[in-house]
């Protein structure tokens, strides 16, 4: 942070919006990058012409609004003579068509389109001008396609991903870049698959190997390790919102959420199917085969935020529902469903008709409690039958026990004066000094030998039951509507004006067909070890459905996913939005075959991670030559690798690495790092939900740090970590002062150089350097290094108070801040 990067890298946002001018003229230089030019070949409408209508022309005239009567996002209606008596668009004939003339008019005419924001670029204008000549038409979106057989472009590299992209580049006339060096490579592929550094050991065997299978051996250790599910399931939990309390005021815990994360970060190390991974999820309680796992996974429902005290009930259960159907269609369909909550998509073809029969296809999924009881509905005990019919036995004895017990004392209390009759109505504890004090004074002798040997009896089983083993727990379905009500369509969103009936199903433009649009309700009894009721299926079917390799969007959106993170972007940049307003994707041929790749190998993540970072295009350099900023200054076509700033779990956990504190434990329940009193201060309940964890526990591994949606922790929350309310795409990779403050004055920083420097000891001062570069940077230290250094070294020393031990701990606080520490390649 002391210094720029060479080059920023690319701020991981949702450009699924193109309102302002700025974004517009960005926008119509990557129609040229990724069309060739407009005039170059023939226009596409998905890739060319929809975002540009829909950017600048859907306000005033789409499926919302429809001034003088026209509608560009309708062809019928564009074409058709106008309130004005104009034609939108004559076929075939750009110059005869009003909409070109009013766009090519100069700004100050009010009757200029559009009349808001800067006026269309001249990329745009042609490319209108060429589709209005190429006769209009229209298609369906790219995304709402079937997903295409594509050929691989003829090409000389044997990874095919590269003959993807290097066709794209021989369209701008880009090279690839060459090979980076193997210690920029092993440290990106370590990263990448693992979020942690490799060791300056490991670095050094990787360079000096000359086994040629040296690079793929790397990658298949990275993908065995434990660490790759850490890595990669914790992109899994930015999209479904992972936190393990409910927000509002009192952000109350979610007891067992913890064990959902494990079960990601499990299903990533054991490269569980993406499509059983999703079935699990929406249905591992209506599964064939029903186990504890798959009723962990279903604390999916569970992980959303919940208002215990909400102005209004029904309000509040519609928002629980319009949550899940929100991160549902963003993380698994890249669809914004919950656009069409109050009414039809203004974009996309979604129906409100849709929204709502996705609503009825969960409306079993309960609400996760009420103020009283916030555990019957999520939490289910899954301990062992035989260890539950114990349980369940030690209960009963006890209630059997505590009855005849109560038999005596309430025909004792009967005879007792009033105020002493009334006092033991009241609290259990003056209940039970009215009873200690006069039982005996009103039941004979009998009686009361028989009551002392109950408390005895009782005293026995209360102690039987302690010896009994811990229960099991998980957050899950517990509870579930066996027959939920009817759902209707609600008249602008609101549920207390529902209008028309609508059965559960799933949006049509998804579905193919009106037959697969609709799901059946397929009722059958749940008989498990842990749960017994009537299973609707519905939610089960919307599984099946989604994970259908007929459906066109899951596996494109994975695919999506796997190439961001491994790329900073993904083929389409808006990962939770594939609709109309989405970025076109740069490589769409490339995406195609590698959502049928995907689904061909059984939807296997680490066969696809595999294939990626052995290409040559994961391997470039990230060299940007003066033609790679003239023609793709966004390095959208990737003749280069693109440089990133390490997120802010891989800056924590390489801190506690390079510092020898990192502990590797996987697993188990959440940690809590210590937090300043002023950070504990900021909650509307000082410190509460927050108990610091034994110190070497407090070094695990990012993953694990308790997530409180009240009570992010600052350095992460400054390094870009997410907001757990809503589904996350991508993170943002910001740079700000706030982040170098926090990496010189901050206690964890601070804490990490201290115990780099009095580990390295009093070595002499050429060694302390050498030790140091190597245990951060993973390289042996260089002449310009070692002067430096002493620079630093010594003018630290000459203030006061500052002795040499502290200017070795500065100078390594130094070291923790440079770019080439933040920053991979």
């Amino acid at each position: 942070m002391l210094s720029n990067p060479p080059f920023e890298p690319h701020t991981m946002g949702s450009p699924t919006s193109m309102a302002s001018p700025h974004l517009a003229k960005k926008f119509a230089v990557f129609l040229l990058l990724s069309a060739g030019t407009a005039c170059a070949q023939s226009i596409d409408y998905t890739r060319d012409i929809q975002p540009i209508l829909a950017s600048r022309c859907y306000s005033c005239h789409g499926p919302d609004e429809a001034e003088s009567g026209v509608r560009f996002d309708d062809r019928e209606s564009v074409i058709a003579e106008a309130e004005s008596g104009e034609f939108p668009i004559v076929p075939g004939d750009a110059e005869a068509s009003e909409m070109l003339v009013r766009v090519l008019l100069e700004d100050d005419d009010y009757s200029r389109m559009p009349p808001e924001g800067d006026a269309l670029t001249e990329a745009q204008i042609e490319a209108l001008r060429k589709w209005i000549n190429e006769g209009a038409p229209y298609k369906q979106h790219w995304a709402y396609e079937p997903v295409a057989s594509v050929a691989v472009p003829q090409g000389h590299h044997e990874n095919p991903i590269d003959n993807f992209v290097q066709a794209s580049l021989d369209q701008v006339d880009l090279p690839m870049n060459g090979a980076a060096d193997r210690r920029t490579l092993i440290r990106r592929v370590t990263y990448d698959l693992t979020g942690l550094p490799p060791s300056f050991e490991e670095i050094e065997a990787f360079c000096q190997s000359e086994d040629p299978f040296a690079y793929e051996k790397l990658v298949d250790r990275l993908l065995d390790s434990r660490q790759y599910g850490e890595k990669w399931g914790r992109h899994w939990l930015d999209l479904v919102r992972y936190a393990e309390t409910n927000s509002f005021e009192r952000d109350g815990a979610k007891p067992n959420a913890w064990k959902y994360r494990d079960y990601v970060i499990r299903s990533f190390n054991e490269d569980k199917p993406y499509d059983q991974f999703i079935r699990e999820q929406l249905a591992g309680d209506e599964l064939d085969e029903v186990t504890k796992e798959t009723l962990t996974a279903t604390g999916y429902y569970r992980l959303g935020i919940w208002d215990d005290e909400p102005a209004d009930m029904l309000q509040a259960r519609y928002d629980e529902l319009d949550d899940i159907i929100a991160t549902t269609g963003q993380a698994l369909l890249g669809t914004t469903l919950n656009c069409a909550r109050c009414h039809d998509h203004k974009i996309d073809p979604i129906k409100q008709r849709d929204y709502y029969a996705m609503v009825a296809a969960i409306s079993d999924v309960t609400t996760w409690g009420t103020r009283r009881d916030q555990k019957s509905n999520n939490q289910l005990d899954v301990s062992d039958p035989g260890l539950i019919d114990k349980y369940r036995q030690s209960d009963e004895r006890i209630a059997s026990i505590e009855a005849q017990m109560r038999e005596i004392e309430q025909a004792a209390i009967v005879q007792m004066p009033a105020p002493d009759q009334r006092a033991t109505e009241g609290r259990p504890k003056e209940r039970k000094r009215v009873l200690d004090a006069k039982l005996r004074e009103y039941v004979d002798d009998e009686t009361f030998k028989g009551y002392t040997r109950l408390k005895d009896e009782l005293r026995a089983a209360n102690d039987n039951r302690k010896q009994l083993p811990p229960r099991e727990s998980i957050m899950a379905l517990a509870r579930v509507h066996e027959r939920p009500e009817q759902t209707f369509v609600l008249y602008r969103g609101s549920p207390h004006s529902p209008t028309d009936p609508v059965e559960p199903g799933v949006p049509e433009i998804l579905a193919g067909s009106a037959e697969t649009a609709t799901l059946e309700d397929n009722p059958f009894d749940l008989e498990t070890p842990w749960i017994k009721r009537r299973a609707v299926g519905r939610r089960k079917q919307l599984a099946d459905w989604i994970t259908s390799p007929e459906n066109p969007m899951t596996a494109r959106v994975m695919v999506n996913r796997i190439w961001q993170h491994h790329f900073g972007r993904g083929i389409v940049a808006s990962t939770n939005n594939f609709g109309l307003m989405a970025t076109p994707p740069t490589h769409p041929e490339l995406l195609d075959w590698l959502a049928i790749k995907f689904v061909a190998g059984g939807w296997r993540f680490k066969s696809m991670h595999r294939m990626i970072v052995l290409s040559k295009t994961y391997q470039q350099t990230s060299t940007i030559s003066d033609d790679h900023v003239r023609l793709d200054a966004q390095n959208l076509l990737l003749g280069g690798f693109p440089m990133r700033r390490l997120d802010a779990e891989e800056l924590r956990d390489t801190m506690l690495a390079v510092s020898g504190q990192l502990n590797l434990q996987s697993y188990g329940p959440s940690i809590y790092p210590e937090l300043s009193r002023e950070v504990l201060l900021s909650q509307s309940k000082p410190g509460q939900g927050w108990y610091p964890s034994a110190p070497d526990q407090q070094n695990r591994r990012s993953v694990y740090v308790h997530v409180k949606r009240s009570l992010i922790m600052p350095m992460m929350a400054e390094f870009d970590f997410p907001d757990p309310d809503s589904s996350c795409e991508g993170r943002f990779k910001t740079l700000g002062p706030g982040q170098a403050l926090a990496l010189i004055n901050g206690e964890f920083a601070r804490n990490c150089a201290s115990v780099i420097a009095e580990d390295l000891g009093g070595e002499a001062s050429d060694e302390f350097v050498s030790m140091a570069i190597q245990k951060t940077m993973g390289r042996e230290a260089t002449q310009f290094d070692q002067e430096e250094a002493k620079r630093l070294i010594t003018e630290l020393e000459q203030h006061p108070g500052v002795d040499e031990q502290r200017a070795r701990q500065l100078y390594v606080l130094s070291l923790l801040n440079r770019n080439e520490f933040l920053f991979l390649d």
